[in-house]
């Protein structure tokens, strides 16, 4: 019997797929409903100490390679959100909170809080690339200081975000694990932008967004890579994960699990639907455990 769970750094996963952080997360119904559907954890919307309204419209448009976002982060705040947390563990998978923050201790008061509100992990998000907070995740320093401050007062294992927005993704990546994360999130959507030729103006209100889909994923397949070489943390990978084939791709650049965000246009049976493709695969390849091949691609 093949065997599809994993562990990132004490919590388990009955399969290697997770919920990506901003899609379907700011309600804990939706986030039980996508448990249900087979997802082995649950990443919530990221959520700030106090509400924020977001960024007007247009915040969302497709392009031919997957969408850009400029969405502003907006949430209900960490108050209002913890009672959401207590439906969302009703879908008996981790729920692993996204935390934001203009200030380190901004960060710390959230994820204190989450953690209160039973949360099983935290992934810090310092990389959104339209809003202020992602310039922490481009200063490893800042980046340090962050995590360092985190880890000081939870108990519950803390993820980091990283952007691919950076020169050296690896140095930002040994600076989390350095100040003690316990697992790399890699990576958050690529800055981008579009024009409407018509009138000569950006589509979006913020002017830049957050490419995800398909075309970055090649992107975030290099950034694991990379990041596996100089970590001895876990890694998360995310980025334009459509199907089987993709997670397989992440696993083997070094990856221990994965997030899918833009690919539940196609509906949340894409959990389903990829567990069991890797379940074929790995009866195939004569693996009995899908950990065996996680970073593959570098002992070949």
């Amino acid at each position: 019997m093949v065997s599809l769970a994993v562990d990132i750094a004490g919590v388990r996963l009955r399969n290697p797929t997770m919920l990506a952080s901003g899609i379907l997360g700011i309600s804990g119904k939706l986030l039980r409903k996508v448990a249900r559907a087979g997802a082995g954890a649950v990443v919530t919307k990221s959520v700030s100490l106090h509400p924020r309204p977001g960024y007007r419209n247009p915040t969302i448009i497709e392009v031919d390679c997957g969408f850009i976002n400029a969405m502003g982060l907006p949430n209900p705040g960490v108050d209002y959100f913890m009672k959401e947390v207590v439906i969302a563990k009703e879908g008996d998978v981790p729920v692993i909170a996204s935390v934001v923050g203009e200030r380190v201790e901004e960060f710390v008061e959230v994820a204190l809080k989450l953690e209160a509100a039973g949360v099983d992990a935290l992934e810090l998000n310092v990389s959104c690339p339209h809003a202020g907070a992602g310039l922490i995740g481009q200063n490893a320093e800042l980046t340090y200081e962050v995590v360092e401050a985190v880890k000081q007062k939870v108990k519950i294992p803390v993820f980091v975000k990283l952007t691919p927005n950076v020169t050296d993704i690896t140095e930002i990546a040994k600076a989390a694990a350095n100040a003690g994360a316990d697992a790399i999130t890699a990576i958050n959507t690529v800055r981008a932008m579009r024009i409407d030729i018509e009138t000569g103006k950006p589509i979006l209100s913020n002017v830049f967004g957050g490419l995800s889909g398909p075309a970055i994923k090649p992107i975030a397949i290099r950034c694991v890579y990379e990041i596996y070489r100089v970590v001895d943390v876990p890694i998360v990978g995310v980025g334009g994960i459509c199907k089987w084939q993709d997670v397989v791709e992440f696993l083997m650049a070094g990856a221990s699990a994965v997030q899918i965000g833009s690919g539940i246009i196609k509906g949340l049976s894409i959990f389903s639907e990829i567990t069991e493709g890797l379940k074929c695969f790995l009866e195939k390849r004569g693996y009995e455990d899908i950990n065996c091949i996680v970073g593959l691609a570098h002992r070949v």
